[in-house]
């Protein structure tokens, strides 16, 4: 029940971190933002045991320590790169995380499966070749970033056809609202800036890591 209770909590304070953020009140989301992970780390703390547990816990603990030194990005361009880091080490988590989930079948619909991995491909491409004039010294860690996570959003794509089923898939639509997340900040510092990119990347990064972590916590429920 207390996780249950912990998940609600994080809901209700990302509704209230989303709307101070699209009313420009940027010094109270500073305050706010470090304290959104940490809900969920305690309602998956508070969850019942299973194997990945602490695998999912160390993700999101990389991921909060991404979203403080972000905080600083404005101060120069090694906290950028420190919170790029982070989030690439939480990423390589979520890997392991998703792989080392029980599979209950084998993957039937190969046609689809086969779309999904060339839709990666394909965002994985564009993504560097519309950026890749435009990162100059940060070329090599952002490609590497690049296909960390897009063999994280393979790994949920594959697991999505062989894990006992979750209502909407909701692992695979958390790597897709995190990549999308990834790819507005990218965008916004590196092409073109994003009007209400604050928002945008916050709301899809939010809704990413509950759904991951939703996801989880129910494909390793006790029957």
């Amino acid at each position: 029940m207390k996780n249950k209770l912990f998940l609600s909590i994080y809901l209700g304070c990302s509704v209230f971190y989303l709307l101070i953020t699209a009313f420009n009140q940027e010094e109270i989301a500073r305050v706010v933002k470090p304290f959104l992970l940490p809900i969920l780390l305690i309602a998956v703390y508070f969850s019942e045991s299973f194997k990945t547990k602490k695998i999912l816990i160390t993700a999101l603990i990389f991921s909060w320590i991404g979203d403080v030194i972000l905080l600083f990005a404005d101060k120069g361009e090694i906290y950028f790169i420190l919170g790029l880091v982070a989030f690439l080490i939480s990423h390589l988590f979520y890997i392991v995380l998703f792989n080392k989930q029980t599979r209950s079948k084998s993957i039937s619909n190969k046609l689809s499966f086969g779309a999904g991995i060339g839709l990666i491909l394909i965002y994985f491409s564009v993504m560097i070749g519309t950026l890749g004039p435009k990162l100059g010294p940060l070329t090599l860690p952002v490609v590497i970033y690049a296909v960390v996570i897009s063999t994280m959003l393979f790994f949920a794509l594959k697991g999505s056809y062989q894990w006992n089923s979750i209502p909407y898939n909701s692992v695979l639509i958390g790597a897709v609202f995190f990549i999308s997340s990834d790819s507005i900040l990218a965008f916004n510092k590196f092409y073109h800036p994003i009007p209400q990119a604050s928002f945008l990347i916050m709301i899809t990064y939010l809704i990413a890591q509950y759904s991951i972590v939703w996801g989880i916590l129910n494909l390793n429920q006790k029957k």
